[in-house]
């Protein structure tokens, strides 16, 4: 495992890599992370050049877009970020870290983060 320096943007919140292989999709990488957001925090604009699919397993979280509804996802419930969509997870929680699953399906010359400000 290890930490992606710079794929968060608030003090505290964290990407943590858990896997990363070749796809069987030429040029493409399958990415796995652990994202940790404490509370009041949130991950900052950003993207990503693939899709992502998640699982939330841990808190609430608000799923902010520049170009659509926010939308709220809770313990248990997964999600699926199109590619180079802008958004931003907010952690809602009163009172614990939120805790989710990503993987992405990536651009092996792409960063798998781009943030915005």
């Amino acid at each position: 495992m290890s930490q992606d320096p710079g794929a968060a943007s608030a003090s505290g919140v964290k990407r943590t890599e858990l896997q990363r292989h070749p796809a069987s999709v030429p040029g493409k990488l399958i990415v796995q992370t652990l994202f940790e957001i404490p509370v009041g925090l949130a991950s900052g604009r950003h993207s990503h050049p693939g899709e992502e699919v998640g699982y939330l397993f841990h808190g609430t979280v608000a799923m902010e877009f520049d170009d659509r509804p926010t939308f709220t996802i809770h313990a248990g419930e997964p999600f699926l970020i199109p590619p180079h969509t802008i958004h931003n997870a907010r952690n809602i929680t009163d009172d614990t870290t939120t805790r989710m699953l990503s993987t992405y399906l990536a651009d092996e010359n792409e960063p798998l983060v781009t943030q915005y400000h």
